[in-house]
């Protein structure tokens, strides 16, 4: 049975993972027969929203609190995360992808990484195991990979693709339905929610993803 790691970034699309995407990454490592571990980082969101007006609210909220309800509670600081334990990563898209993750959301292609999400992609990469980003988490890629010219996709988003090229990536448009595969660097990306409109639409490129991955 393969191990592999999801990454989250709290719960909810605002300022948090992507629910719908983070529990279609469970279903389809799990449809593949693998045993499935959360982590998020121990810190600070960088913002709360109100997800029924999409105002801000007010009072702060921990992204490890808050992922731990995707997770049921049996979630890890991604400080803790060992990439000699795991056979494959997997990161859900949201708001939080590029808020807490990292600081693309707010900082574009001048954007840094979480250390401890930086120490896990280069973990992964220097061992050669395949990666996974979904929806806006490839900007993650695209900031710590850049620089060995990392092919990855956010579906067909001129603006947001020309960003990631800035910072050294490699971008592929790719239909919702489908996946872009770095073959040098064993990364997987899907633009999920940058392109479906429904969940039917958005399973069907993470599945597709999840399922080469860990072939």
């Amino acid at each position: 049975m393969k191990k592999v790691a999801i990454v989250l970034s709290g719960c909810g699309v605002y300022d948090g993972a992507e629910i719908h995407e983070a529990v279609m990454l469970l279903y389809a490592c799990q449809k593949e027969g693998a045993e499935v571990s959360f982590f998020a980082p121990d810190i600070e969101q960088a913002d709360v929203v109100n997800h029924l007006d999409g105002s801000s609210a007010k009072g702060g909220r921990s992204v490890l609190v808050e992922a731990a309800r995707i997770a049921r509670g049996n979630i890890a600081p991604l400080s803790e995360f060992d990439p000699a334990r795991f056979d494959a990563m997997f990161f859900a898209g949201g708001f939080g992808a590029a808020k807490n993750l990292c600081t693309f959301a707010f900082d574009g292609d001048g954007c840094s990484v979480n250390p401890d999400v930086e120490r896990a992609v280069l973990g992964m990469a220097d061992l050669g195991k395949p990666q996974g980003f979904v929806c806006i988490s490839p900007a993650i890629a695209a900031r710590v990979l850049g620089g060995r010219g990392v092919r990855l996709t956010i579906g067909t988003d001129a603006s947001t693709a020309s960003a990631l090229e800035k910072m050294g990536a490699k971008h592929v448009n790719c239909a919702v339905d489908d996946y872009c595969f770095d073959e040098k660097l064993n990364v997987y990306s899907t633009p999920a929610y940058m392109l479906a409109s429904n969940t039917v639409e958005l399973f069907s490129g993470i599945f597709k993803m999840v399922s080469a991955a860990l072939k």
